[in-house]
């Protein structure tokens, strides 16, 4: 039987150092993203990505004890849903520094199934936390320029709704070995992202095209997608999640994007403009009022 999950609606201070670990991993790697695709068609990349997720580690790891529908509905939604479109919507659609916001949508979409699912309750300060952190969403969706289009941002919105139902299934999951649950669940992503790309990448002559001739750096990028994103990353946050709420969790990838646009601005000279800026300035204090405000609370009353 699964443990109940903690009701803590503050994180301890070596959670929230993963929390921040995680976040900037995941931020960072949107430059990793756009430099592979250059050699990578993007549904390639994200099967290969979920190759090596999979591939040793499941001949080492038992499979977790957790329903098959539970592994498939979260492989797909992580694997499929959101970085199979991400790397699409990159791939020419949406700049990687603003992907990397954009897709914080994930937060608004965690925090709601929480509440329809799980029937959690949001608070005042975490709804306050939400509201600040979507005008700097809003602030970037009304910049949109030739680096980006109107169907790049629908492809990244998706991309937090799946990504939205992969944190509500893995909380369901309960308290089991979220490591073996990511690379277990990486089985159902790979098939799938393999068949998208003999369809629609050119057939395996394409594909194998690009894996014979990717340089080496494009093929860290890949180790870096399976190892430190998806081993690392996923099988961290999932944890987090199956510890805390969602509305105290969800919002520490806020910070994804300022991370993700700081390197793109640094390694492939994209804008970092005012409002660009403010935008992220508005997701920093959404998110420092949802992690903080209880401890700031307690501090008053004290």
């Amino acid at each position: 039987m699964n443990k109940p999950l903690q009701k803590s609606y503050e994180l301890p201070t070596s959670h929230l150092l993963l929390a921040l670990a995680i976040v900037a991993v995941w931020g960072t790697n949107f430059v990793v993203i756009k430099l592979s695709l250059e050699a990578f068609p993007p549904f390639l990349f994200a099967a290969l990505r979920y190759t090596f997720a999979l591939l040793p580690l499941a001949f080492f790891l038992p499979r977790p004890k957790v329903s098959w529908i539970n592994l498939c509905i979260y492989g797909l939604a992580v694997g499929v849903g959101q970085f199979g479109i991400l790397y699409f919507a990159i791939d020419g659609r949406i700049s990687p520094g603003l992907a990397s916001l954009v897709i914080q949508t994930q937060v608004f979409f965690t925090i709601g199934f929480a509440m329809l699912f799980a029937k959690e309750r949001l608070r005042l300060y975490q709804a306050l936390a939400v509201l600040v952190a979507m005008m700097g969403l809003v602030i970037i969706a009304l910049h949109t320029d030739a680096t980006t289009t109107f169907v790049g941002l629908l492809l990244v919105v998706f991309c937090g709704f799946s990504w939205g139902i992969a944190n509500t299934v893995s909380r369901r999951a309960g308290s089991i070995n979220m490591l073996a649950y990511v690379v277990w669940a990486s089985a159902f992503a790979m098939p799938l992202l393999f068949a998208i790309s003999f369809v629609f990448e050119g057939g395996w002559g394409h594909m194998r095209a690009a894996i014979t001739s990717a340089p080496l750096g494009a093929w860290a990028g890949v180790l870096w997608q399976s190892w430190a994103n998806t081993i690392f990353g996923y099988a961290a946050w999932a944890w987090l999640l199956s510890k805390h709420p969602a509305a105290v969790v969800g919002p520490a990838p806020l910070l994804v994007p300022i991370f993700g646009m700081g390197a793109a601005a640094y390694f492939l000279s994209e804008p970092l403009p005012f409002w660009k800026i403010l935008a992220a300035s508005l997701v920093i204090v959404g998110l420092i009022i949802n992690l903080f405000w209880p401890n700031i609370e307690r501090s008053l009353k004290g």
